[in-house]
């Protein structure tokens, strides 16, 4: 199936500078975000005991907030949760000195007195202690970190056996680049939409960087066989010759990964909204960054090396 005609000539790297200096300002936001304001992390990250509650009638957070007070938990977080209508809340106490035990029964007690028995539901109480958050944020940045730098050796090896070791090195750092591109823009969306960073988050970063680096290998490959096929073309051609070439597919496979993505954040539920919502901004930025980032950076890096 074909979207795009054969034979199309769009030029892509024609608009590299433009894409250049529009993803540094954002990427450089983002970075200045993430030192400066800190995301916003979940218990899986950050500790503390997270309680969600589902109440048989529409209650308001203040009203909730009001009911905790009575047993000292007053100055929790407290957020909707689910799908509009479902009454469920979910309840993130930073007391982590307090058993999760003693919290538990903190919480049916003060609900009980306020909306009476059977009127809530417990559904789920979590507790990560503060040492352990830390060690799987340092764990969980340091996977997104190695699978990155590795999937640019990757990249690296398997073309440096067809061009050499300088010429694979161009689409070893290509590759890297964008993917960090990719992290930075789903990041940066996260914090946007005021979602929490936790271990599903970690697992969503990874997926992109898994997906993001497929699509870059599809393209170099195709520039590969090009550079064979037609070598008194100019790198630039060859470069644009090939994304037109594989812009179908790229379209077709990232398009039907995107419909499954928005059905699973519509009707997922709330838990695997935010997985959903990083993996539809990650997808995106991934064709984006393989199109203007890591192809442009082969032909910079070239012309470079020639000089």
């Amino acid at each position: 199936m074909e979207l795009i005609k054969p034979g199309s000539k769009i030029p892509f790297t024609r608009y590299r500078k433009i894409a250049a200096i529009l993803s540094t300002v954002i990427n450089l936001v983002v970075l200045a975000f993430l030192f400066f304001r800190g995301p916003n992390l979940g218990v899986d990250f950050a500790g503390g005991t997270m309680a969600q509650l589902k109440l048989q009638q529409k209650t308001s957070i203040p009203e909730i907030r009001q009911a905790l007070e009575t047993v000292g938990l007053g100055s929790s977080t407290i957020q909707d949760f689910g799908q509009e209508g479902a009454n469920e809340y979910l309840v993130r106490v930073e007391k982590v000195d307090v058993p999760i035990a003693k919290v538990t029964e903190q919480l049916k007690s003060a609900l009980t007195k306020k909306f009476g028995e059977g009127k809530f539901e417990v559904r789920r109480v979590e507790f990560v202690g503060p040492k352990i958050g830390e060690d799987l944020r340092w764990r969980g940045t340091m996977s997104v970190i190695a699978a990155t730098i590795m999937m640019g050796v990757y990249i690296w090896v398997r073309f440096a056996s067809a061009f050499g070791a300088k010429f694979g090195l161009h689409f070893g750092i290509g590759a890297v680049i964008a993917l960090i591109h990719d992290v930075l823009i789903t990041a940066g969306a996260l914090m946007l939409a005021n979602y929490e960073f936790d271990l599903t988050v970690v697992a969503a970063l990874l997926t992109i960087v898994g997906f993001s680096v497929n699509d870059t290998v599809v393209i170099c490959d195709r520039i590969r066989e090009n550079l064979r096929k037609i070598r008194r073309e100019s790198l630039e051609n060859i470069i644009n010759t090939s994304i037109n070439e594989t812009l179908s597919r790229t379209i077709l496979t990232t398009g039907s990964a995107l419909l499954v993505l928005t059905a699973l954040y519509f009707l997922g539920g709330a838990v695997i909204r935010p997985f959903a919502f990083a993996l539809i901004v990650g997808f995106i930025s991934g064709v984006y960054s393989t199109i203007f980032i890591a192809s442009p950076i082969i032909l910079l890096w070239e012309k470079s090396f020639r000089r």
